[in-house]
């Protein structure tokens, strides 16, 4: 196996003007991507159509090139770029090597995995954890790594609760995790990373009830990403991991922010891998439950008017943007049972230099 990525600027969520040019330049192979990451600028809440509008432009332009294999990829779009955040898509690549020696390092591997469709009384509780961690595990399995850690990044896009999908299933007799439908992202994405912790062995599977979810904040995952939309019904899991079967320059590290402003976890990174290019930082953010960031009280959480988790997203994309040097990075908000309380994973793709 051979993965790379290629981070393609955008203008508007519709435009696919980069990624044509690459595709024309041969820069990217249609049919080898399995996955394009994308950052639009929209809201990130329930009504963020932009995260659907960009899926329906990727689909339409793969369609046109590969055909009805363009299904099989998996288009993750994270609506919001508060901040400095960049606008932009990670192209995810993947083909055979065709037998070419690899180094001694091992390198980027991905795997893709997508669950069955939920019910709405399904979303934000066990049944979603669970088939979450079979697909996780198909994932990993199907990348190549051997061993959990080796698992660097678990980006899952998700689900959530409309109104149409509340009615429904309150007509059938069903009771959903809750009502509110903006609360209803953050039980998709708590269960989503409850989910990849259980297949990474991250917690105690044993001992992981339903009602931990969104509730039992010391049960996490250290690689999980997770982004709710209303674009689809089912989870999408893209699994990055580093591969002794796998070559190519590209590889990946991660670390934990143990609060929004933790840069330290990218620096370590980039201070580990001196000899290697950065070529794109993923994260995680989210706002402190306490209200506090080392002992200094913020109001995230008690804004009335921009959303807590668009607030945690531009703190957490300016940071990293700083350590990294480059504003054109995917940081998603809402990180329930991502990493610690008030932090959140942040992993980071590296390109080893050519001698």
């Amino acid at each position: 196996m051979r993965c790379s990525i290629v981070r393609v600027p955008t203008g508007s969520p519709s435009d696919v003007s980069g990624l044509r040019r690459l595709v024309e330049d041969g820069a990217i192979e249609p049919r080898d991507v399995v996955a394009v990451i994308g950052k639009t600028e929209g809201n990130g809440c329930v009504n963020d159509f932009t995260r659907g509008y960009a899926v329906r432009s990727l689909q339409d332009f793969f369609a046109e090139r590969i055909g009805d294999a363009a299904s099989r990829i998996s288009y993750v779009m994270s609506g919001g770029t508060e901040g400095v955040i960049s606008p932009h898509l990670t192209v995810v690549s993947r083909s055979t090597s065709g037998g070419a020696t690899r180094g001694e390092a091992k390198s980027l591997a991905v795997g893709v995995r997508h669950t069955r469709d939920f019910r709405p009384e399904e979303i934000g509780r066990m049944a979603q954890a669970e088939a979450v961690a079979d697909a996780v595990r198909a994932a990993v399995a199907e990348a190549g790594i051997e061993d959990a850690s080796d698992v660097h990044f678990v980006q899952i896009k998700c689900p959530l609760l409309t109104s149409d999908a509340i009615r429904d299933a309150v007509a059938r007799g069903q009771a959903v995790v809750t009502e509110d439908t903006y609360k209803s992202m953050g039980y998709s994405r708590g269960a989503s990373a409850l989910g990849t912790a259980l297949a990474l062995g991250e917690i105690d599977g044993a001992a992981l009830v339903e009602t931990d979810i969104c509730q039992a904040w010391d049960k996490y995952s250290e690689v999980a990403s997770t982004s709710a939309g209303g674009e689809l019904a089912c989870c999408e899991v893209v699994v990055f991991g580093n591969a002794s079967t796998a070559e190519g320059p590209f590889f990946i590290d991660h670390g934990v922010m143990r609060d929004a402003v933790d840069g330290a976890a990218l620096r370590r990174m980039l201070e580990a891998h001196p000899d290697a290019e950065l070529a794109q930082v993923l994260a995680k953010a989210e706002a402190d439950p306490t209200g506090f960031v080392r002992d200094r009280r913020h109001t995230m959480l008690n804004d009335s008017d921009i959303n807590h988790t668009r607030h945690a997203r531009a703190v957490v994309g300016g940071v990293l943007a700083y350590v990294g040097g480059d504003p054109m990075i995917y940081v998603s908000g809402g990180a329930e049972h991502q990493g610690p309380a008030g932090g959140g994973p942040v992993a980071a793709i590296f390109r080893r230099r050519q001698p």
